[in-house]
């Protein structure tokens, strides 16, 4: 049996798409928006035309745990607190280095279908009973490309905020602006994924540069709370011209983004590049400062990176948050949001 075919057992018609003439329709969950005709199945592998309806991921999770926000990672997003995270099955991209893969590679890769035995039948109102019993503060899509089932995860979202918790998706960005407005009135914080400056290193992947960067603009724009991360690996989106051009697109958009750039390990089908030193974790930390960044993490190697695990006051350099990890050791940051030494007011949700 095909991983698909178990999947499609969990699904329910969706409402980001638009109907078209012969029962073709026109995906709108991610910037593929691909044209399926009846029968025939998006990029994902997991939304597919069913006469003339579109069919998408509901009822299931593929993974399911509490974890620290920080973990996602977002640092100005409830530090300390925890996170009931889900995922399902599927992603629009495939990345080589995917460190997540036998998730969102299970419709690609034959190794990676036993993870259709983690399925696990669910309500939206079974997740939140969860989230609260686990004393969980938000909740989070993530483990495979979310944007693929975000009407599942509206669904649990509006469950969510009726339980007063706040949500978060752990994306790609390679979003529509439809989706994003779709999302909006349910979630609170988005973390994206900026791969990369090259428009060929996003053909690698499947996917392009152009919609996640507009993803980035627009989700600001739209009042999320935004946080970016850059897997950076050796070889491939390390060099300091793409670092800065990185740094340089995110100021753009607001010096306040925070931005956490990450070590690699070989993983998946991607096993020359070297796992990165913490030394190149700081000199990209270095060039986003430079380009006006007022937050920038190196995450994945605890006790390495000096201060770069912890947030300062950009103002006045008062330590806010000191972190080792995912986890907290110190939080001064007021109820307000303020540096207790200055008053500066500090982005992020932190109440």
């Amino acid at each position: 049996m095909q991983v698909s075919d178990v999947l499609d057992r969990y699904t329910k018609t969706g409402v980001l798409f638009e109907k078209l003439e012969e029962n073709k329709v026109r995906c709108q969950a991610c910037a593929h928006r691909c044209l399926l005709l009846p029968g025939k199945r998006g990029i994902c592998g997991v939304r597919f035309n069913q006469e003339g309806d579109l069919q998408v991921p509901s009822g299931y999770v593929a993974g399911v745990n509490v974890d620290p926000i920080e973990k996602k990672p977002f640092n100005h997003f409830l530090p300390g607190r925890g996170v009931l995270t889900f995922g399902m099955l599927g992603c629009n991209f495939h990345c080589s280095f995917c460190q997540n893969w036998y998730t969102s590679q299970a419709l690609r890769e034959p190794q990676a279908a036993s993870s259709v035995g983690q399925i696990m039948p669910t309500t939206a109102r079974e997740l939140v009973t969860m989230a609260v019993e686990h004393g969980a503060a938000a909740v989070a899509s993530s483990y495979n490309e979310p944007l693929i089932s975000s009407e599942w995860a509206v669904e649990i979202f509006e469950e969510a905020k009726a339980k007063q918790l706040k949500t978060v998706m752990i994306s790609n960005g390679f979003a529509t602006p439809e989706t994003l407005k779709f999302l909006r009135p349910w979630l609170d914080g988005y973390k994206i994924d900026l791969k990369s400056m090259q428009e060929e290193r996003y053909k690698e992947m499947g996917g392009r540069l152009g919609p996640v960067l507009d993803s980035i603009r627009l989700a600001k724009e739209l009042g999320l709370w935004v946080e970016v991360v850059t897997l950076v690996i050796p070889g491939f989106n390390d060099s300091v011209d793409e670092l800065w051009k990185m740094s340089e697109f995110l100021t753009s958009v607001s010096a306040d983004i925070p931005w956490h750039v990450t070590a690699y390990h070989p993983d998946y089908l991607m096993n020359d590049a070297p796992p990165t030193p913490a030394a190149t974790l700081q000199r990209a930390a270095e060039v986003g400062e430079e380009a006006g960044l007022h937050f920038v993490y190196a995450g994945n190697l605890p006790g390495k990176v000096g201060s770069l695990e912890d947030t300062y006051c950009p103002k006045c350099r008062t330590r806010l948050v000191q972190r080792r990890g995912y986890w907290i050791r110190e939080i001064a940051v007021t109820n307000e949001g303020k540096c207790p030494n200055c008053g500066q007011s500090i982005p992020g949700i932190w109440n």
